[in-house]
């Protein structure tokens, strides 16, 4: 998930982190080696959490926290890497892009962690970045999709940048393929929130990939956030008599448009992105409105495969009842990754680290079986669910 607020603030961040990082580099550390520095001798490997657990988006960095809790656990009871224990170092970043800078060059210098694990939106993800490619660090966002976490504005590759969910473009082309392939939609519209590029990455992903595979995109119209009123446009809409309507966007806004389609007669099937998963959904919209309506996500505590209610047992167990959310599975993928990787590479070296990251191929975790492309971004199954009388339900998994 992305914060678009964050990502506007980067550029001063940006500004920032590089007179910290050029400081650091004339205070003399000579050595640019990983600070992977637990030691073939150590019997510890310490992993930073750079997250979120105060401030706008706790919720997120809290969710992370406690997936990547559960895992580290988990694999030190089991024996942990090679027989070292898993140390996590963490930080509350207070969801503020400089402090995630100063969080990161902590983990780097001080604590001299093997990786980076956070943070849980974009632009406190990217804020650290180019400390992780200074200091050989790789970072992984579990919840990062912008595509400037892994890739800079000039479009080169961060070398030490990874994200266990999948970016935003992806959603779009998983909708269409679910609108074509799995409800025959065959003439569809576009409503998205023309202020957001979460939106429009959606949109135009979408747009593209059902052109490409024979479907016709008969409207589009556009709103904007905060925007309360849409009946005019939704009556254009109807006129073009679509039988799939893709609105990406944030719920607060899609919930009235939902609760307003369906009020103007529209009964097509409507969906959009994660963007949707919100409590907040069936207040604004009703549970009646939002019967036929699907959103892609990146996990399903109901999905029936084992892997994945082993998974929800176990944090079940951990947290007073709990169901785990997306945010605790993508920061439960997130260690498990990186065990992987370390395990692969046989060291803690950052650098080996990178590259094992960066060969991961049909990895099986919670949020799914895949492998990393040559933009350091999974590839793999994303979930769909659908509303029923008001409560999300797997409805089920596509591929890309």
């Amino acid at each position: 998930m992305k914060s678009n607020n964050k990502l506007k603030r980067y550029a001063s961040v940006f500004l920032a982190s590089s007179l910290v990082v050029g400081a650091l580099a004339g205070c003399g550390s000579k050595d640019n080696s990983s600070s992977g520095s637990s030691g073939s001798d150590s019997k510890e490997i310490k992993v930073g959490l750079n997250l979120e657990l105060s401030g706008a988006v706790a919720s997120y960095g809290s969710g992370i926290s406690k997936g990547a809790k559960l895992a580290i656990n988990e694999i030190n009871k089991a024996g942990g890497i090679d027989g070292k224990k898993i140390v996590p170092v963490e930080i509350d970043n207070k969801s503020d892009a400089a402090e995630a800078t100063s969080a990161a060059i902590k983990l780097a210098t001080q604590e001299k962690v093997v990786a980076q694990i956070g943070s849980a939106t974009s632009g406190d993800t990217v804020a650290a970045v180019q400390i992780a490619n200074q200091k050989k660090m790789p970072i992984i966002g579990p919840s990062a999709t912008s595509e400037t976490v892994t890739v800079n504005e000039k479009g080169q590759l961060n070398d030490y940048a990874f994200r266990t969910c999948f970016i935003d473009p992806f959603q779009g082309q998983i909708a269409a393929n679910f609108a074509l392939n799995n409800l025959k939609a065959k003439n569809v519209a576009i409503f998205a929130d023309s202020a957001s590029d979460y939106a429009k990455g959606l949109a135009k992903s979408f747009k593209k990939t059902i052109e490409e595979n024979g479907g016709k995109v008969v409207a589009e119209e556009s709103y904007v956030a905060k925007d309360t009123d849409f009946k005019s446009t939704l009556t254009r809409l109807k006129s073009k008599k679509p039988d799939f309507i893709y609105i990406p966007g944030y719920y607060e806004e899609v919930g009235l448009i939902i609760k307003q389609a369906r009020a103007a007669g529209i009964d097509v099937p409507l969906m959009g992105g994660d963007g949707w998963d919100s409590p907040k959904m069936v207040e604004l919209a009703g549970k009646e409105a939002l019967n036929n309506t699907y959103f892609t996500n990146h996990y399903s505590a109901e999905d029936p495969d084992e892997k994945i209610q082993k998974f929800v047992k176990a944090f079940k167990e951990a947290n007073g009842g709990q169901a785990p959310d997306a945010f605790n599975a993508l920061g439960y993928d997130t260690v498990y990754w990186l065990k992987d990787a370390i395990e692969r590479a046989g060291s803690t070296d950052g650098e080996k680290i990178k590259d094992a990251l960066a060969s991961t191929k049909d990895l099986s975790l919670v949020t799914g079986k895949f492998s990393v492309d040559d933009k350091h971004n999974p590839v793999k199954t994303a979930t769909v669910l659908e509303f029923k009388d008001g409560k999300q339900v797997f409805n089920s998994k596509v591929n890309p």
